[in-house]
């Protein structure tokens, strides 16, 4: 198998793995493209992702999910990937698609893992939390708090780090959390009792993968993302992941730098193209 072949076969990978880690509100499958719609929270879980073979000719497709997201009265988002023809691309931008969120994904190998060193961790009794621990602690009173699953208040301590107000999608974006279905290491670190960092790891066939990684403006630059990440690969490397994924828009020169001082190298990018 040449290199070329692995790249492809192993970004198939971590496309389908990260589409089970991110439901969307609503989905439809339309002749191997995946039309999702969720009152466009995010490119991601509002777009269509080309998932297998097709056989309607291409020009019917796309009008076909115009009109979808016409009646859904948000915009017309396609997800270009290595896996997609260029000419596909290329046809979009003919049609007015502008290129939107270009984003790197990351992956590592567990072998490159260099995390963080903790200084100590608390249990709680045993078949508690799954396993994980309540807290650990690193240096500089960074103290990052797991729990095995999402709950409300989680969520809604992220709407506050992530600005999320609209009303529609504080009533919507909880049931598309609660709706994946993998294992999930849910992490955050407060103040006082308030969130200002969180993160997120999502379990899938030796894989774990980072979302949600969010920091107050406050309380930037202290270290608290390294250690949420740090301790979310610690944690899943334990329940037997030897490999990790992320996904990191274009531009984010700190994040990526963060990333890479982990263990994270390149793979692949993507962008969406947008009407």
């Amino acid at each position: 198998m040449s290199d070329t072949s692995y790249d492809t076969s192993y970004i198939r990978l971590i496309e389908e793995i990260s589409l089970n880690a991110w439901p969307s509100h609503k989905m439809e499958l339309y002749d191997g493209w995946l039309i999702r719609f969720s009152h466009n929270y995010t490119h991601r879980t509002n777009s269509v992702t080309q998932v297998s073979a097709s056989l309607i000719p291409v020009e019917e497709k796309i009008a076909y999910c115009e009109k979808i997201y016409e009646n859904y009265h948000t915009p017309s988002i396609f997800k270009i990937s290595p896996l997609i023809d260029p000419g596909f691309d290329r046809l979009l931008e003919q049609k007015g698609y502008e290129i939107q969120h270009t984003t790197q994904v990351m992956i590592m190998d567990f072998h490159d893992f260099r995390p963080s060193p903790a200084i100590s961790a608390e249990y709680e009794y045993y078949g508690r939390n799954s396993g994980l621990p309540s807290f650990v602690v690193y240096p500089g009173e960074v103290i990052v708090q797991l729990r095995d699953r999402i709950t409300e208040e989680w969520i809604h301590a992220l709407f506050r780090l992530n600005g999320t107000t609209n009303p529609t999608l504080r009533r919507i974006v909880p049931s598309m959390f609660k709706a994946i279905p993998k294992e999930t290491i849910v992490a955050s670190i407060e103040i006082d009792g308030r969130m200002v960092a969180s993160g997120l790891g999502i379990m899938d066939r030796g894989h774990v993968g980072i979302y949600a990684i969010y920091v107050d403006a406050s309380c930037r630059r202290k270290g608290f993302a390294r250690g949420i990440c740090s301790t979310i690969l610690t944690e899943a490397r334990k329940k037997g992941a030897t490999r990790a994924y992320l996904q990191v828009v274009q531009g984010n020169t700190f994040a990526q730098k963060l990333y890479s001082s982990l263990g994270f190298t390149d793979l692949y990018t993507y962008w969406f193209r947008v009407k």
